[in-house]
């Protein structure tokens, strides 16, 4: 029976790491999920797409936009500091941090009419195909 109680034992210890790992694992990636700002894709016809980010309490002159190779890259820097100030209290919270958010971009964009625009918390990036990849109608003689 020392064998049964020691293998229960064991399976049940090999369990409590298990959890404690997966909080490990769940607040990693909530920490990093809070780095990566939301963005959407939209595409507008053959020839124009736009992604929006989001960037809430990010002013504009935080914003760092570039293209290296084939990534469109997003950096911003967040900096938040909520002070209240009683006659019997004072409370200081503030968070500070890099939030970047990368895009491949495809062979057909042109990479010198790609257009930023920042307005109430959301950056707007608009793209535009290449004058030669863009769709043609061809008419009928």
């Amino acid at each position: 029976m020392d064998i049964v109680n020691t293998s229960k034992e064991l399976v049940e210890k090999a369990e409590e790491k298990i959890e404690k790992g997966l909080e490990v694992v769940k607040d990693t990636f909530h920490n990093v999920a809070s780095h990566l700002p939301l963005a959407n894709l939209a595409k507008h016809n053959n020839d124009t797409f736009t992604i929006e980010v989001d960037l809430p309490g990010v002013k504009k002159e935080d914003i760092d936009i570039k293209i290296e190779d084939d990534y469109l890259t997003v950096t911003a820097i967040r900096k938040f500091k909520n002070e209240i100030k009683e006659d019997d209290y004072y409370l200081c919270e503030s968070s500070f941090g890099i939030i970047s958010r990368s895009f491949v971009l495809p062979d057909n964009i042109d990479r010198d009419k790609i257009q930023a625009k920042y307005e109430d918390g959301r950056l707007y990036l608009t793209l535009e195909k290449i004058e030669s990849k863009k769709t043609k109608s061809i008419s009928i003689k």
